[in-house]
C-alpha cells in the first residue's frame, strides 16, 4: 500500500441490497440460480466478504465510513479481489441507488478520449440524484485502467480535478506502470497482492461446503498449488474439474487443465539428470504424446524442480538462464522437437558442470 491524498467529505446513503449492474461479467448474480459460474455466484457482496488484505479492506472500509474516500488506483495480478472491493464499496455507499450513482466502464468498452470528454464528463457535471438529506458523491469505475490511451489519461486529469467535489475516481488496473504518474498522484494507491494459500484453501472450503462436493485433500492441495494466488481460476478449475468428475481428486484436477502431474515432472527430471540424450528425447516425446502435455509447461515446472535440487550456484544460475531461454523461444512458436533436444542439451551441460565441480 503506497500514496495517500487529501480526501475531501463526502455523504453516504443508507446502505442495501444493489440491484445487479451489467458490465463485463462482472455483475453480481442470484446465488440461487444453479447454472451461475461460482466465479460470479460467490463473488463478495460485502467487504467483509472479501478473502484476503484485510489491511486494505479495512483501511478503504474505514475512509469510507468516514466520509473521507479519496480517488482510488486499485492494481495487481487477476483474481486477487480489487473490482470485488469497489463493487462492495459502491453498494455500501449507494444501496438502491448502486445503478444511479455509478458509472462502470472497462475493457470492453470504448475508452478514447472522446469517451473522457463526454461520457465521463457528462456523468461527472450531472446533479447527484441521491434522496439523502444532502446529495452523495458519484462513483466512476474505470477498469482495466492500464488499457485506456495516454491521451485518454491525460484528459481524465483535468477530470478528475474539476469534479472532485461531487465524484470520485476508482481506477483498476494489472500494470501500474501502464498509469501515467500524473493520474498515479492524484490517487491513493493500493497494491492486491497474489492471494495467500491460505485465504484461498479457505474460500475453496467454503464452496466445497456449500455447494456439498467431493474433494479430497490431495483435490484441494493441487487446486490451491495451480491457482497461484488467482481465486478467479481458482474457482474455474474447482468448477471445470467437478463437471468433468464426480470425485475430485488430484489426477483429476490435472487432468482437467492438463498440467503435468508432480510425479511425471520428477520423473522427467530423473531422466533429464541421469539418463543419456537419445533415451531422455526418445522417454520425454512418449510422455508428451501419451499424456498430451505441452513442452513449456513442462519447462516452468522443471524450473521449479531445479531450486529443489543441490548444485553449485553458478551452475543453477547457467541452467535457470537456459531455461528461460527455450521458454522464450517457445513463445515464438518454434519447433516443439527442437526445443526438447535444447532442454536436454543444457541438462546435459549441467550434468557435466555438476560432476566437474565435484571433481
Amino acid at each position: 500500500m503506497a500514496g495517500t491524498t487529501t480526501a475531501t467529505p463526502m455523504d453516504v446513503d443508507a446502505a442495501a441490497p444493489p440491484p445487479g449492474a451489467a458490465a463485463k461479467g462482472k455483475a453480481p448474480l442470484s446465488a440461487s440460480g444453479r447454472a451461475a459460474p461460482w466465479v460470479e455466484k460467490y463473488r463478495p457482496q460485502s467487504l467483509a466478504d472479501v478473502a484476503a488484505h484485510r489491511d486494505i479492506v479495512d483501511t478503504i472500509d474505514r475512509l469510507t465510513n468516514e466520509n473521507r474516500l479519496p480517488h482510488l488506483l486499485l492494481y495487481g495480478p487477476p483474481g486477487t479481489g480489487k473490482t470485488s472491493t469497489i463493487l462492495a464499496v459502491a453498494r455500501k455507499l449507494y444501496g438502491s441507488q448502486y445503478s444511479n450513482m455509478i458509472l462502470e466502464l472497462n475493457a470492453s468498452d470504448e475508452r478514447g478520449i472522446d469517451v473522457v470528454r463526454q461520457q465521463i464528463q457528462d456523468f461527472a457535471g450531472a446533479r447527484s440524484l441521491s434522496f439523502g438529506a444532502r446529495p452523495s458523491v458519484k462513483l466512476v469505475l474505470l477498469d482495466e485502467a492500464d488499457a485506456m490511451t495516454k491521451d485518454a489519461q491525460f484528459a481524465l486529469r483535468r477530470v478528475i480535478e474539476k469534479y472532485t467535489r461531487s465524484t470520485r475516481f476508482a481506477l483498476i488496473c494489472n500494470h501500474v506502470n501502464k498509469i501515467i504518474p500524473a493520474l498515479q498522484s492524484r490517487c491513493t494507491r493500493f497494491r492486491f497482492a497474489p492471494l495467500d494459500g491460505s485465504h484461498v484453501r479457505e474460500r475453496l472450503q467454503h464452496i466445497i461446503k456449500s455447494e456439498g462436493l467431493s474433494v479430497d485433500e490431495g483435490g484441494l492441495t493441487a487446486l490451491v498449488r495451480l491457482s497461484n494466488g488467482d481465486m478467479r481460476k481458482a474457482l474455474n478449475i474447482l468448477q471445470s474439474t467437478h463437471m468433468a468428475s464426480e470425485q475430485i481428486t488430484e489426477e483429476a484436477v490435472y487432468l482437467c487443465t492438463g498440467n503435468p502431474m508432480p510425479k511425471d515432472i520428477e520423473e522427467i527430471a530423473f531422466w533429464l539428470l541421469n539418463e543419456p540424450f537419445s533415451t531422455s528425447f526418445k522417454y520425454i516425446s512418449d510422455m508428451k504424446m501419451r499424456k498430451g502435455l505441452a513442452l513449456v509447461d513442462i519447462i516452468r515446472e522443471v524450473t521449479m524442480f531445479v531450486f529443489k535440487i543441490q548444485m553449485p550456484s553458478n551452475v543453477r544460475v547457467k541452467l535457470i538462464n537456459d531455461l528461460a531461454d527455450i521458454e522464450y523461444r517457445l513463445s515464438f512458436a518454434c519447433n516443439d522437437k527442437l526445443q526438447l533436444g535444447a532442454l536436454i542439451s543444457t541438462f546435459t551441460d549441467t550434468r557435466t558442470a555438476m560432476v566437474a565441480a565435484a571433481s
